[in-house]
């Protein structure tokens, strides 16, 4: 799964600029990605479901209810009805410019618009419907050029980027430019909530959170909703499911990437290490503890006393690590690092009992025995390698796997005999 959203700094290239005086200006003159702009009216005017829209560029994933939301990177979501994993059914797609992460309480789903946090009313899921939005409640950011020329000065009064266009480019040079845009990667929160429990049905059930996989920026504690960026913590009280308040910014430290939610626990991963914070208070968490570990992306899950945590390596995230730490958690503030096992390039992952299931990049889809966690790396039970993989939902003895390729679903019912379902594939 391609990085489609990166930090900023990640691609700043070494470009020949040229520079011309006029008068008493200052213009520069180069080859680079010009923003191509929506207004700001246009965005918060473009949900909409539509139909026949392929998979192209899968991102985040979500379960609720028997149904599978993918999340298409900037563009929209797509959704399944998963009530047989063997044959997944299309539903709809629903446009949602920005798009990155979604959470799902009841029949209310969040999602982020670019600046917006944008609220979608999914119990009739052939008629998903905006509800409700909170302008420039997130962020501004901007998607990634996918090249290394250097990038244009962005104007935020235009409205949001939804791509660049490489062109000469003839600026202004200011003595105090604005600061640069935030650019998103794929990163974030984890949240694991108990699921329902319901079996089909026409729609999304008013009761009830989702899963989300170990990749996201979205968690969800009774009513409160946790959205994550790099160096910031927002919190928002979701009483009223649809009219979120804003109830404040919480500044937890900087290169946050994912957040796992289980009890009164919040646990985040950084590229420095994880950070445990106590949200018994769900409206003001409190530190706990700071386990350090080498300089990587590190999505972290966490079950009874440990917590799983894969470290890689990547351009956001620098550092030469690839592995799985295993932690002890059993004194929460003092955790302990039990043992280190070598990957290739893991990113997201997920836990079932005695089977840990790793998503390890170009080298696919590994399942481990982790009944012993300090022989864990000698117990590979089954690999896939032939799939980039990137996270992975286990539910019920259905593991929701996405990656660049598409969604796949796996029965491990039966652990000496882990089968295939089905494939949702990627049109290209």
């Amino acid at each position: 799964m391609k990085a489609k959203i990166i930090p900023f700094l990640a691609i700043l290239p070494v470009a020949t600029i040229f520079f011309f005086s006029c008068e008493d200006e200052t213009f520069r003159e180069y080859e680079g990605n010009a923003p191509v702009y929506m207004s700001y009216p246009d965005l918060r005017a473009a949900v909409k479901n539509e139909q026949n829209v392929d998979l192209k560029n899968p991102g985040k994933i979500y379960y609720k209810d028997n149904y599978i939301f993918i999340v298409e990177e900037l563009k929209g979501i797509h959704v399944y009805d998963n009530t047989n994993p063997a044959s997944p059914v299309k539903k709809t797609f629903v446009n949602v410019p920005g798009v990155v992460d979604i959470s799902v309480s009841g029949n209310v789903l969040y999602a982020d618009s670019f600046v917006d946090l944008v609220i979608l009313d999914v119990q009739d899921i052939n008629n998903i419907r905006e509800t409700g939005r909170v302008n420039d409640a997130l962020p501004y950011t901007v998607p990634a050029t996918g090249n290394k020329l250097p990038t244009a000065y962005v104007d935020s009064k235009k409205g949001v980027v939804i791509e660049w266009k490489v062109k000469t480019i003839r600026e202004k040079v200011y003595n105090n430019p604005n600061p640069w845009p935030i650019f998103w990667y794929k990163g974030g929160i984890q949240f694991l909530a108990d699921a329902n429990a319901s079996g089909a049905s026409s729609g999304v059930s008013g009761s009830g959170v989702g899963f989300g996989g170990s990749m996201a920026r979205f968690g969800i504690k009774n009513n409160v909703l946790y959205v994550v960026n790099q160096n910031n913590l927002k919190i928002f009280d979701i009483t009223n499911k649809i009219s979120p308040v804003k109830a404040g910014d919480f500044y937890p430290g900087w290169n946050i990437e994912t957040m796992f939610l289980t009890g009164n626990n919040m646990f985040l991963g950084t590229t420095t290490g994880m950070v445990v914070y106590d949200i018994s208070n769900p409206l003001a968490p409190t530190s706990k503890s700071f386990f350090t570990h080498a300089r990587s992306c590190d999505p972290v899950i966490v079950d009874n006393n440990l917590a799983y945590i894969t470290l890689r390596t990547g351009t956001t995230c620098a550092g030469s690590t690839n592995c799985l730490d295993i932690v002890d958690i059993t004194d929460i503030t003092h955790p302990s690092l039990l043992y280190t096992f070598a990957m290739t390039n893991p990113h997201g992952l997920g836990k079932d009992g005695d089977l840990l299931f790793i998503c390890d990049g170009n080298a696919g889809l590994k399942i481990f025995d982790a009944s012993d966690p300090m022989t864990l790396g000698n117990k590979l039970l089954y690999s896939y390698p032939s799939i980039n993989a990137y996270d992975v939902i286990p539910i019920g003895d259905i593991l929701v796997m996405i990656g660049d390729n598409g969604l796949y679903q796996y029965s491990y019912s039966n652990i000496q005999n882990i089968t295939l379902l089905s494939k949702i594939e990627v049109k290209k």
